[in-house]
Parts: C-alpha cells; structure tokens; sequence
C-alpha cells in the first residue's frame, strides 16, 4: 500500500494541471432550450419561488415582534 503523500505546507504552490474544455456553443444552446420547455426545469423554478416565499414569510415574521 503506497504511503499518501503529504500535505504541502500553507503558502507552499503548488503546479495543478488544468485542462481545457470545450464545448460546442449551438449543441449548448439547443440544450439551454429544451431545458427551458421542459417540465422538468420549469418545476425547479417554481419550487424556487416557493422556496424563497417560505423564507421570505419567516423574516416578516420575526420582524413583526
């Protein structure tokens, strides 16, 4: 079993490789687009709304007393 290698000393750099990706941007907008018609994601930003009304009911409740 190998030893794990240490952890670098705070200030230390260290070299991270990073690669880049790339994406196709038509293939990006067609999916930005059935996303947006879908039932799926239009149900994720209707649970937001409802989300942020609970909070938002909360915080007038607390600012009431």
């Amino acid at each position: 079993m190998p030893e794990p290698e240490p952890n670098p000393i705070p200030g230390e750099e260290t070299l991270i490789d990073i690669q880049e990706v790339r994406y196709s941007l038509p293939q990006l907008l067609k999916e930005l687009e059935v996303e947006r018609t879908s039932s799926v994601f239009a149900k994720e930003i209707l649970d937001q709304t409802e989300i942020s009304k609970i909070f938002d009911q909360k915080k007038r409740a607390r600012g009431k007393h």
